[in-house]
C-alpha cells in the first residue's frame, strides 16, 4: 500500500466526516438529560446512552476483524479505505432511521440499540480515515492530516451541542431536559440522516484516490486468540458489575490490569515469534494499542469527573449553571491545540508559520469564548486561560512538528499540570486540570501515526485493532469515579490522569527506539524538510 501524493481536494473531502463524529458524540450530552427525565432513568442508566456508544466502537472493529479472517482476506485492504468510509456512513444513516423508529415507540432500550447501531458505522469510518488520511501524503506527516482532522472533529464538539439544542429546544441556551418534545428529535435525526446521506455522495463521486491491497492474507490465529481473551475478559467484568457486590474499584482495577496483562503478553509472544500475529508482531501497533487506550481513557476521564470536582468546597461549589463554561473550555482546548498541530497542512513558510502558531489558538480560543457568549455564560474567569495556551504554544516551538518529539513533550506538560491540579485548589487547579485539554489535543495523530508506521499490508487490520482500544472511554473514568467514591475523593482521583500520561510519555520515548531498528525516523524525516517547504 503505497502513499498517495496529497490532494488538498481529497484530503478536505476525507475530513468532513471527522466533523460528524465531533458533533454526534458531544450532543449526546444533551440527550442523555432528556432521556433521564423522559424515561424516568436513575443516572447510572442514563449514562448506559454512553456505554452503547463507544462499547460499539470496540465491537465494530473486532467484528471487522474476524470477518477478514473468515473470508480470509482483509477487507479494508480489499474494498479500499473510501468505501470503507462510505458503507460505515451508510451504516450510521440507519442508524439515524432506527433512533426515530426508536424514539417514538417509547423504548429506551431500542433508543440504546440505535445509539449502538450509529456508533458502529462511525467505528468503520474511523477505521477507515484514520490510515486513509496518512496514506494521503508522506507518511512521515501524516499526523499533521490528523490535527486537521482532528482540529474539525473538535468543532464538531464544540458546536455540535449548540445545534442540536436549537433543533431541540429552540433556542442555543436550551430550556429544561422536558423541554424536547418527540417531533424535535424526530427532525433532529431526519437532518443528521440526510447529511449522512450527503456526504456518502460526496465521497461516491469525489475523485480520490483508491488506497488498496492486493497482497495475500495471512492468517492471524495468535492475534485471534488474544482478543477474544480480552473480550471474554470484558463480558465476565460486565456480569461480575451487574449481578454481584464486589467493590468496583477492585473490579475496575482489575479490569485494566487484564486488558495490560494481555497485550503485554502478546507483546512479549510475538516478539518471540511472529507467525500468526498479524498486526500485532510489530510492538509499534501493540505499545499503541495501550497508548490509544489510556489517551481516550484519560481524555474523557479529565472531563467525566471534572463536575464532580467543581462542586466541592474546595472549587467554590459551582452549581450546574455555571459548570458548563468550564466544559465548554475543556473541548475547546482540544479544538485549540488541533487546529494549532493543522498549520503545516496549508504550508504556510517562514515568518508566516510562525505568527500562525501564535494568532491561531488566540483566535480558536475567541471562538470557545463566543461560544459560552452564545450559551449565557459569563467568560470573565476564563480570560486567564490564556496563560495555559501560552505554554502551549511554546509547546509547539519546541516540538519542531516531530510526532515522537510532540508526544513526550505535551505528555510531560499534561503531566506536570495534573500534579499542579493535585496539589492545589481553586482557579489554579481548576486551570490545570482543564490543560489537560490543551496537551492531550495533539496525542492522538502523533499515537496513530507512529503506531501503524512501516505496517504494510497490515496497516488497515492495525488501526482496527488501534480503534478497538478506544474501549480505554469505558474503563478509565469510571475506575477514576469508583476511586473518588472512596476515601481518596474526586480531588485526588486525577492521580489516574498523573499515570495515565506518564505511560503516553514513555510511549513516544520507547516508539521512537523500535521505529528507528526497523529504518524509520519521522523525526528526522520532518528535520530534513524543515527550512524549505514542509511536506504534507
Amino acid at each position: 500500500m503505497s502513499s498517495q501524493k496529497t490532494s488538498q481536494s481529497s484530503l478536505i473531502t476525507l475530513i468532513s466526516v471527522f466533523f460528524f463524529w465531533g458533533f454526534l458524540a458531544a450532543s449526546n450530552g444533551i440527550f442523555i438529560p432528556f432521556c433521564k427525565a423522559h424515561f424516568n432513568l436513575t443516572q447510572m442508566e442514563s449514562q448506559l446512552i454512553d456505554s452503547s456508544f463507544y462499547g460499539a466502537y470496540f465491537i465494530g472493529s473486532f467484528l471487522l476483524y474476524l470477518f477478514s479472517v473468515a473470508n480470509g482476506t482483509d477487507i479494508l485492504n480489499k474494498i479500499g479505505y473510501r468505501k470503507g468510509i462510505i458503507y460505515g456512513l451508510l451504516v450510521s444513516i440507519a442508524g439515524a432511521f432506527s433512533m426515530i423508529y426508536a424514539v417514538n415507540t417509547g423504548s429506551f432500550q431500542f433508543i440504546l440499540g440505535a445509539f449502538f447501531i450509529i456508533a458502529l458505522g462511525f467505528s468503520l469510518q474511523q477505521t477507515a480515515a484514520n490510515p486513509f488520511a496518512i496514506a494521503l501524503g508522506d507518511p512521515s506527516t501524516g499526523a499533521h492530516r490528523l490535527n486537521l482532522g482532528g482540529g474539525v472533529n473538535s468543532f464538531g464538539t464544540t458546536i455540535g451541542p449548540l445545534l442540536v439544542s436549537f433543533v431541540l429546544f429552540g433556542s442555543i441556551a436550551g430550556a429544561g431536559a422536558k423541554g424536547a418534545d418527540i417531533s424535535s428529535i424526530n427532525k433532529l435525526y431526519l437532518i443528521l440522516a440526510a447529511v449522512f446521506l450527503l456526504v456518502v455522495l460526496i465521497f461516491a463521486f469525489s475523485r480520490m484516490p483508491q488506497v488498496v491491497s492486493e497482497e495475500k492474507f495471512e492468517r492471524t490465529n495468535r492475534a485471534s486468540g488474544a482478543l477474544f481473551l480480552l473480550t471474554t475478559l470484558l463480558l465476565v467484568v460486565i456480569a461480575l458489575g451487574m449481578y454481584t457486590d464486589l467493590n468496583r474499584v477492585i473490579l475496575l482495577g482489575a479490569c485494566l490490569l487484564g486488558i495490560l496483562g494481555i497485550l503485554i503478553r502478546s507483546l512479549i509472544a510475538a516478539g518471540k515469534n511472529g507467525a500468526g500475529w498479524g498486526a500485532m508482531r510489530y510492538p509499534q501497533l501493540v505499545l499503541g494499542m495501550i497508548a490509544i487506550f489510556v489517551y481516550v481513557g484519560v481524555e474523557v476521564s479529565i472531563q467525566s469527573n471534572l463536575g464532580a470536582l467543581l462542586k466541592t468546597p474546595d472549587f467554590g461549589e459551582i452549581d450546574e449553571a455555571h459548570i458548563s463554561q468550564y466544559v465548554s473550555l475543556y473541548w475547546g482546548s482540544l479544538m485549540i491545540g488541533r487546529w494549532v498541530g493543522a498549520i503545516t497542512v496549508f504550508k504556510p513558510r517562514g515568518i508566516w508559520k510562525h505568527l500562525l502558531t501564535v494568532i491561531v489558538p488566540i483566535l480558536a480560543f475567541g471562538l470557545v469564548l463566543g461560544v459560552n457568549i452564545l450559551k449565557g455564560n459569563e467568560i470573565s474567569a476564563l480570560v486567564p486561560y490564556l496563560g495555559c495556551i501560552a505554554v502551549l504554544i511554546t509547546g509547539f516551538f519546541f516540538a519542531q512538528e516531530k510526532p515522537a518529539r510532540t508526544l513526550i513533550l505535551f505528555a510531560v506538560l499534561a503531566m506536570c499540570a495534573m500534579v499542579i491540579g493535585l496539589f492545589t485548589t481553586g482557579r489554579i487547579s481548576i486551570f490545570a486540570f482543564l490543560s489537560g485539554g490543551l496537551f492531550c489535543s495533539v496525542m492522538w495523530p502523533c499515537i496513530f501515526s507512529l503506531s501503524i508506521a512501516g505496517l504494510g499490508k497490515y496497516t488497515s487490520q492495525g488501526a482496527a485493532f488501534l480503534i478497538m482500544m478506544i474501549l480505554g472511554g469505558a474503563i478509565i473514568p469510571p475506575l477514576q469515579g469508583s476511586l473518588a467514591d472512596s476515601r481518596v475523593g474526586i480531588h485526588f482521583s486525577y492521580v489516574i490522569p498523573v499515570a495515565c500520561f506518564a505511560y503516553l510519555a514513555c510511549y513516544g520515548w520507547r516508539v521512537r527506539l523500535v521505529l528507528k531498528r526497523q529504518g524509520i525516523d519521522y523525526d528526522d524525516a520532518i528535520a530534513q524538510q524543515s527550512g524549505s517547504e514542509p511536506g504534507i
